[in-house]
């Protein structure tokens, strides 16, 4: 499996709304796409998850579910990502197995070190900019920030930026060295802009990076 270069986060205000816009993000040629739904019981949370793996099956379109792991096994998605309050990778990778895709969250370089010795498949690192998309938001990263971070920790697990990018950043990010980026508030605002960052995320210059599964 490849960890693609772009990853859509999933937005709205109910559970419908989120698959409405995780429908139209795969109408619109998305190849992966992360449920992020916060704040609603276990029971909602699954159902919404079964229809999200229905319409992301229907696609071909890859699945990833924020935070809950054993949800993520339960409907068969293709993995789960972790904010740095939640279940430890290596855990996680225990209960998954080794064919499921696991990425975290890092706002610094401790962060990146940590989740990449514990071999998380892709680290989404930011914030590059402010977002209203997140609260409690870590100090904003900059150009300069994914510059000193990507060099120095000279890693092959992929980086995404994250954090109110818009398609005017995508050449200067892609120049700090990250992998790819992943995208909220910019796609659900315009589905056609999925096409455009993939046009500049998959140039000549760019070659998409394998996963491959890890050990338990």
């Amino acid at each position: 499996m490849k960890i693609p270069k772009l990853h859509y986060i999933s937005q709205g205000n109910t559970p419908e709304m989120h698959l409405e816009n995780i429908q139209n993000a795969c109408s619109a040629g998305a190849e992966l796409v992360q449920l992020r739904l916060k704040n609603v019981g276990k029971t909602i949370l699954l159902n919404t998850a079964q229809k999200a793996r229905e319409i992301t099956t229907h696609f071909q379109t890859r699945l990833i579910i924020n935070d809950h792991y054993k949800i993520a096994k339960m409907v068969k998605a293709d993995g789960v990502h972790l904010g740095k309050k939640d279940a430890s990778p290596a855990l996680v990778r225990a209960y998954l197995g080794k064919m499921y895709c696991i990425g975290g969250t890092a706002n610094t370089f401790e962060d990146c070190k940590n989740l990449i010795q514990k071999n998380v498949d892709y680290i989404g690192l930011g914030p590059f900019r402010f977002t209203e998309t997140k609260t409690n938001l870590s100090p904003v990263l900059g150009l300069e920030g994914y510059n000193t971070i990507v060099n120095t920790l000279k890693t092959e697990t992929p980086i995404l930026a994250i954090g109110g990018i818009t398609t005017n950043d995508i050449q200067e990010i892609l120049n700090t060295g990250v992998h790819g980026i992943a995208i909220s508030g910019a796609i659900t605002q315009n589905f056609n802009n999925i096409s455009l960052f993939n046009k500049y995320l998959n140039g000549p210059s760019t070659k998409e990076k394998l996963w491959l599964p890890k050990n338990i």
